[in-house]
């Protein structure tokens, strides 16, 4: 399924407009390619919950998400929770979201904050 973005919405998003906070944010071109590319193969609810790499050779980005538990149905729509790790330039960094697929089929990200490992 295609992911639509990977930013979260804000409640005082009236217009519809998705905030630069998630990894649409971080990630631009082809590194945001492939992240969703990863991501969707990730949340895909027949999937088995492994974790699905990606890296860009040329920016030396890379990164990996793994779904958290199956999907559930929320709202009308089907939702699961990841983590993702993200490695760019020298900054890691560790984040938790959900998303749910849209009506047009595509993952949006309703929910995505840093997430501290234990």
């Amino acid at each position: 399924m295609p992911i639509g973005s990977l930013t979260s919405a804000s409640s005082d998003d009236t217009t519809g407009s998705i905030s630069k906070s998630g990894l649409s944010g971080i990630l631009d071109g082809e590194d945001w390619r492939r992240a969703r590319a990863a991501l969707g193969t990730a949340l895909d609810p027949q999937g088995n919950g492994a974790t699905v790499n990606w890296d860009n050779p040329d920016s030396g980005a890379k990164g990996s998400f793994v779904a958290v538990g199956r999907a559930y149905p929320a709202d009308s729509r089907v939702c699961r929770a990841f983590l993702a790790e993200l490695e760019q330039k020298g900054n890691d960094r560790s984040m938790q979201g959900t998303a749910c697929v849209e009506k047009a089929g595509e993952w949006a990200v309703t929910e995505m904050k840093p997430w501290k490992k234990t």
